[in-house]
């Protein structure tokens, strides 16, 4: 290499202060010490130095410093306002942020653990604490409705829609009723037995089944989904909003939506008993679950019957009441798409899930683990069914015209890293389990085998969580290469335009190939593969949304119980303790080995434990395990046991 040599790049910063940045696949990652940072923070984009006296010292890490921050990713923080001597800083909740940021206007009326949402000035002097704005005053840490919006507004996104997106939706809405040109433009289906299925809580509702018996023995299966583009014109201003938001996000006792609750909750809802424009997949199935015919268009229905998913599994469980026929048919042949599926490799990622029971002012008083139905996955398999077909119809469209330009959105997860998945093999190995690292093509089959021989251990969820992270992370693109975890050669998303952008992009081009007279401009297709992209990462910031807030709850929840004793799993091995996953609420925390008066132990890494100096009594991953809680800090979110 040249001296003096630069690399830009996105740089990593950790809780310690401390950078990384990949400047070669082939090498570890180079290291930033925080004097050398020079004001990056976590994610941005930077122009680094290598330091030359590092780069050819076998087995040391390179290291360097960065010259300049290119691009900042992130400028808005949440945190506690905290006062000295006069002076207020926010402390950050984003622990990555390493540095208070010093608020340049004086406060008045502002008390000591007030939260707020600040904006980040002018920091060139890394010496110096950065200088920031407030931009909303959020009230005090520990409420409730305080701590929901702070974590919302700390991925990015906006709690309240802006005004002028409101009144927008004010004037969509007069646009709702069925007209005379729709009747004569659209398939009318509204005569065909149709029905949601959604959770209790649910209030918009973007996808519909109709079930109709043909006299050759072959099932009609109808999937319909809200046309939400019929509403939402390109370049509109709930457009943009729905663009730069780019999915709804799902808190322990609220959504945030994309789309203005006019049209969320009601114009593009499929609500029972209402007209509704839909945008339908309708497929013709054989008693084996073969699709011998399909058709795509614009559809008019009428919902006649909203189903939560346990008034759905009753009726079917007791084999009576409405729809029950049709019901027990769509679960007759989810059955059948599950069991090819699961053959073909797809993967089963199910895991439990925790939800709560809040007080009325939002304080947990009860978590219990989400029951996994049959109508559940009944809807799944469906939605599954029609997002692949989707792909593949405009696959086919493609190769038949020869056009290897047209543009499409699909969703994709790449084939895991080689490493990763030898890196799972040897954690599996140190407690106990195999996973054969063959061709990559049967490593989807043999993730199964796995699965199915965990099933009911008490390391099942600890091993699916492990596999999960060993897998590429799956993302929108133009670009097809398939979905490795599903196992699909051609896949996209289809069926939810009311909570994800992406959906109503495939929407729109489907309409401009199937005879609308609406064509999508060159122009707006070049954007798609940006705008896939950015969905991508809304997507991954909405996700960690939703654990913060689920993580919260379950602290907040156990700092009640301080002192009460629990039944748990070795979740994590570090050398510092052992991370322990309580048994009913699934929340974590840490046994120090500080705490750990019986022995001296030393943390074993290649076998995922830790071990007594003297006693080689030994704590596995895996390892059931009874622990009392010590301390809770909500604030910090943290948990620490002791061993009983």
């Amino acid at each position: 290499m040249k001296k003096q040599e630069h690399v830009t790049g996105i740089i990593n910063v950790t809780r310690r202060g401390v950078g990384y940045i990949t400047y070669d696949p082939k090498v570890d990652d180079m290291e930033v010490a925080r004097d050398y940072l020079n004001t990056a923070l976590n994610g941005d984009m930077v122009e680094v130095e290598i330091n030359q006296h590092t780069l050819n010292k076998k087995g040391k890490r390179v290291t360097g410093r960065v010259l300049r921050v290119i691009k900042r990713a992130k400028e808005q923080f949440v945190g506690v306002l905290k006062e000295k001597d006069g002076v207020y800083f926010l402390a950050p909740v984003d622990k990555r942020m390493y540095i208070n940021i010093h608020i340049q206007e004086p406060l008045k009326n502002i008390t000591e653990g007030t939260k707020a949402l600040v904006k980040l000035e002018q920091w060139s002097n890394p010496k110096k604490n950065p200088e920031g704005k407030i931009i909303k005053i959020l009230g005090k840490a520990g409420v409730h409705d305080v701590e929901m919006e702070s974590i919302v507004l700390e991925q990015g996104f906006d709690t309240v829609l802006p005004k002028n997106v409101a009144e927008e939706a004010q004037h969509i809405e007069k646009e709702k009723n069925i007209t005379e040109k729709d009747i004569a433009s659209r398939k009318d289906l509204r005569g065909v037995p149709t029905f949601t299925i959604d959770p209790e809580t649910a209030k918009d509702f973007d996808d519909a089944l109709s079930v109709k018996e043909l006299s050759d023995g072959d099932v009609e299966v109808g999937i319909h989904i809200a046309d939400v583009s019929y509403y939402v014109k390109p370049g509109s201003v709930i457009d943009m909003e729905a663009r730069n938001r780019g999915t709804s996000i799902y808190l322990v006792d609220r959504t945030i939506p994309m789309l203005p609750e006019i049209l969320s909750n009601d114009v593009c809802s499929l609500n029972p008993d209402e007209d509704k424009r839909t945008f339908s997949i309708i497929f013709v199935l054989s008693k084996n679950g073969e699709v011998k015919k399909q058709w795509i268009g614009e559809t008019i229905i009428r919902s006649q019957k909203r189903f939560s998913y346990e008034e759905a599994q009753k009726v079917i469980d007791n084999n009576s009441g409405v729809f029950h026929k049709e019901l027990i048919v769509l679960n007759k042949f989810a059955h059948i798409l599950r069991k090819k599926r699961t053959e073909n490799g797809s993967i089963a990622f199910e895991q439990e899930e925790v939800q709560f029971e809040l007080d009325s002012n939002g304080v947990p008083i009860a978590i219990t683990k989400k029951k996994l139905l049959d109508t559940n996955l009944l809807i799944e398999d469906f939605m599954l069914l029609a997002n692949r077909k989707v792909a593949e119809y405009f696959y086919k469209l493609c190769k038949d015209t020869q056009r290897r330009d047209l543009t499409f959105v699909y969703r994709i997860h790449d084939v895991p890293n080689r490493e990763k998945i030898e890196e799972l093999s040897i954690f599996l190995k140190a407690i106990g389990y195999e996973l054969k690292t063959g061709k990559k093509e049967i490593v989807a089959k043999d993730i199964n085998k796995l699965f199915k021989q965990i099933e009911g251990t008490p390391e099942e969820d600890l091993i699916k969580t492990a596999t999960i992270r060993s897998m590429a992370k799956a993302v929108y693109s133009t670009k097809n290469i398939g979905h490795f975890g599903l196992s699909f050669k051609h896949y996209t998303h289809f069926t939810s335009p009311i909570r994800r952008y992406p959906d109503i992009m495939v929407h729109r081009i489907l309409k401009s190939h199937l005879g609308d007279s609406s064509r999508i401009s060159s122009e707006e297709l070049k954007e798609y593969e940006q705008l896939a992209i950015t969905a991508s990462q809304r997507e991954v910031a909405a996700v960690k949304a939703e654990r913060d807030s689920i993580k919260y709850k379950q602290i907040e929840y156990m700092t009640k119980l301080v002192g009460n004793t629990f039944e748990g799993i070795v979740s994590g091995v570090t050398q510092w303790g052992i991370y322990i996953e309580e048994k009913e609420t699934r929340a974590e925390g840490l046994v120090r080995v500080s705490s750990m008066k019986d022995d001296y132990y030393v943390f074993d890494k290649k076998h995922y434990r830790i071990v007594g100096n003297k006693t080689k009594k030994h704590y596995s991953l895996g390892d059931k395990v009874t622990v009392k809680l010590i301390a809770a800090d909500i604030e910090a979110r943290t948990l620490d046991f002791e061993l009983i």
